[in-house]
């Protein structure tokens, strides 16, 4: 696969880089040689190739949800500015 000046151009306008013509012609070749590194990798036979430990986790282990401490609402609601019925008073965000 080969980019032309269009699709460069096309590729800076939605990265949203301000290239000028000078600079044009070197990023199409560099584009053009990440293309074809990338093709010359999907050439490789992978096939025998193990994947990586630890990157295909099943599973995460969970813990047990339980009460560490019961009723520390007091210890909680110590530290709040404006306390209500038990609850923090914070201010009006929405009108």
């Amino acid at each position: 696969m080969s980019l032309d000046q269009t699709t460069v151009k096309r590729i800076a306008t939605l990265a949203r880089l301000k290239l000028s013509e000078d600079r044009m012609g070197p990023m199409q070749q560099d584009l053009n040689r990440i293309l074809h590194f990338i093709d010359q990798l999907n050439e490789v036979d992978t096939s025998l190739v193990e994947a990586m430990e630890g990157t295909n986790v099943s599973s995460m282990p969970f813990r047990k949800d339980v009460i560490t401490e019961e009723n520390c609402v007091e210890k909680i609601l110590a530290n709040a500015p404006e306390v209500a019925c038990n609850m923090f008073v914070v201010p009006k965000v929405v009108e």
